[in-house]
């Protein structure tokens, strides 16, 4: 796990709005750049890069199959349908 840095900043008007200046040391140790998500969770602002839906899932679960090879999918790869039966016309 990554050493946690813990700073002081100001929050500075930036034309209507306001924002906070984020050190360079923080946002590289955060992975912060481009577009990020923002929320409030227990009174606190928490600023996270934004990714894209399922990104990473590939990786964890050739890693999950890697670690547990006797790791059975909940479905088969082919599961076969009444449409996958011959036709008569």
């Amino acid at each position: 796990m990554k050493k946690s840095n813990s700073v002081t900043a100001e929050i500075v008007r930036i034309g209507n709005s306001h924002g906070v200046r984020i050190p360079k040391a923080i946002r590289e140790q955060a992975g912060l750049t481009g577009t990020v998500t923002l929320t409030v969770t227990g009174g606190a602002l928490v600023i996270r890069p934004k990714r894209k839906p399922r990104e990473g899932w590939a990786k964890q679960l050739r890693q999950a199959l890697k670690d547990n090879p006797e790791q059975e999918l909940l479905l088969p790869d082919d599961m076969g349908t009444a449409y996958d039966e011959e036709w008569t016309w």
